[in-house]
């Protein structure tokens, strides 16, 4: 194997079940312009091998995880660049050690995801499901036993306010509600910023109308919204996760829904995906599921693909890429010595 070109892996999840791959027109122009050889991975395999990963310098990956097992003899490996945010697939501390960076995108998803925020908020406040389901039933004349609420004067809250979270106050900024958070790593004034007010978990979910799950999934945040949580939530409420399905207790939230304790809720995201087909949450009609893909917009995709390839092609030229999750790896003789090359 030549090990004068730098190569690229891209996970096999890209490719359509007809074996294209909407990547290539965003990877293909900006690769050969760096001067990069890139293919897609032989295998799709729910976590890479050290086989798999061995010949490349940088690897662009979906959803498939990367395990400290990945790493072994991988010693040409320098950059792991994920197609998205999210990185509780990927080994974090097994990247540091094995002097690898992990990139994300978050310019690729910070308005899509909160446009899919605003979509799930404005879908619940008008019933849109049910009313949906009310006309293809020939239930026309029981619309107006379906009433939605508006949204001047209610509360967003947002439990978690990076990036998305920032975004999304701003798109519904227009609707007239009001805006909390709660994020224990910002400070008031950083919340002010988009006109949001700073405030703890519990306030949250006793005040907010529209409860929105934004932060990331860690040890931190795992069963954060669990069934004390829940509880506190108003009857009018709505709970929206766009984020990590462990994040809430889905046991618990689906109890709340069939009892009617709260309004609704807005799910992207589950304990176990894909979810069960016998999933007891599948026969409400006061919940919206999506399976992981309501922001997969060629907005996204493209957006992320850039990211993504412009995080590969940096470490290609012995460069820093701009969204490193481990920055602590940087000053590592491993990875020094790879940039180097």
């Amino acid at each position: 194997m030549n090990e004068s070109v730098f190569r690229v892996g891209v996970t096999r999840d890209f490719l359509k079940p007809d074996g294209t791959s909407d990547l290539d027109n965003i990877a293909n122009p900006r690769f050969e312009r760096a001067g990069l050889q890139w293919e897609y991975i032989a295998e799709n395999t729910p976590a890479l091998t050290a086989s798999q990963v061995q010949d490349y310098d940088a690897l662009l990956v979906l959803g498939t995880a990367i395990t400290a097992e990945t790493f072994i003899g991988a010693e040409r490996l320098a950059v792991i660049a994920r197609f998205g945010v999210g990185y509780d697939k990927v080994d974090v501390p097994a990247c540091t050690e094995n002097g690898v960076l992990l990139t994300i995108a978050p310019d690729g998803v910070r308005r899509p995801v909160a446009t899919s925020i605003m979509t799930f908020v404005l879908s619940l406040s008008h019933q849109l499901l049910i009313k949906d389901r009310l006309i293809r039933a020939g239930g026309w004349r029981d619309a107006y036993n379906y009433m939605g609420i508006g949204l001047v004067g209610r509360t967003l809250g947002l439990v978690g306010m990076g990036n998305i979270g920032k975004e999304a106050f701003k798109l519904a900024k227009p609707f007239g509600m009001r805006h909390i958070t709660f994020d224990p790593y910002l400070t008031p004034a950083e919340a002010a910023e988009v006109d949001a007010e700073l405030v703890d978990l519990d306030t949250l979910m006793k005040t907010a109308d529209f409860v929105c799950v934004c932060c990331p999934l860690s040890e931190d945040t795992r069963g954060l919204i669990d069934a004390r949580a829940i509880g506190l939530m108003k009857p009018t409420a709505y709970l929206i996760n766009t984020a990590r399905g462990p994040i809430v207790d889905q046991k618990a939230l689906t109890e709340a829904l069939q009892n009617q304790r709260i309004q609704g809720a807005g799910l992207d995201v589950f304990e176990q995906e894909p979810i069960r087909d016998d999933d007891p949450l599948l026969s409400l009609d006061n919940v919206i599921v999506t399976p992981h893909s309501i922001c997969w917009t060629d907005e996204c995709f493209e957006g992320n693909g850039q990211s993504a390839c412009e995080s590969i092609i940096s470490v290609a030229s012995g460069q820093i890429p701009k969204y490193v999750v481990n920055r602590d790896v940087i000053d590592s003789p491993k990875l020094q010595k790879k940039l180097a090359r």
